[in-house]
């Protein structure tokens, strides 16, 4: 019943009052971004979804227009040179997340759930569809994000994201998100660029 139901629906009040409250903060951020780097307000970027179903995932651009595409950042060798100034700051506090509140009222994703996956990341999809993680929609922030995020491997990861769909709950999902909150600011488990332990991907 939660799954089926509930969650959506708390998919679409949360997301749409967000977007309402938020649009004046959207437009600054958009103001600032196009007025200090070249290239689009937003990054679009095919991902992964529900079943495997691509589909366009919405940020906002943290990198310069020359910043090699469609690779996950912790593969970047040296990712600050390509984040500007501005996107520093948005990937810091999470802001370049927001415009996700969108996929998340269209259906694409949900508030809470696993991350969606860029195409590339073959391993972790394989892992992901081992577990069920694959089976649900991704989330703006799960459980991953808040017990190691950045910091922990291929299997770790599809591991944590497999237990979160075995006990995935209202209780559950308050927790992620508050505690996502908490972790946003500490910034904790952030890391920019690549990572020893996943390399083999």
């Amino acid at each position: 019943m939660y799954q089926k139901y509930i969650k959506r629906l708390l998919d679409i009040t949360i997301s749409g009052v967000g977007i309402i409250i938020t649009s004046p903060f959207l437009g600054v951020i958009a103001l600032i971004i196009k007025t200090t780097s070249k290239g689009p307000v937003l990054f679009k970027q095919q991902r992964y979804g529900r079943h495997q179903k691509p589909f366009v995932c919405y940020k906002f651009r943290s990198m310069y227009i020359t910043a090699p595409k469609d690779m996950p950042t912790w593969k970047l060798e040296n990712p600050e040179a390509h984040i500007t100034p501005v996107g520093k700051f948005l990937r810091k506090t999470s802001m370049d997340e927001l415009p996700q509140l969108f996929n998340i009222f269209k259906g694409e994703m949900s508030l809470i759930g696993p991350r969606p996956v860029v195409l590339k990341e073959k391993k972790l999809i394989e892992a992901r569809e081992k577990v069920g993680a694959n089976d649900v929609r991704p989330g703006l922030t799960g459980w991953a994000q808040i017990n190691g995020r950045d910091l922990v491997g291929t299997e770790e990861k599809a591991e944590l994201d497999g237990r979160y769909v075995k006990r995935m709950s209202f209780l559950v999902d308050c927790k992620v998100f508050f505690k996502t909150i908490i972790y946003v600011f500490r910034y904790k488990d952030v890391v920019e660029g690549s990572i020893d332990f996943e390399k083999e991907q």
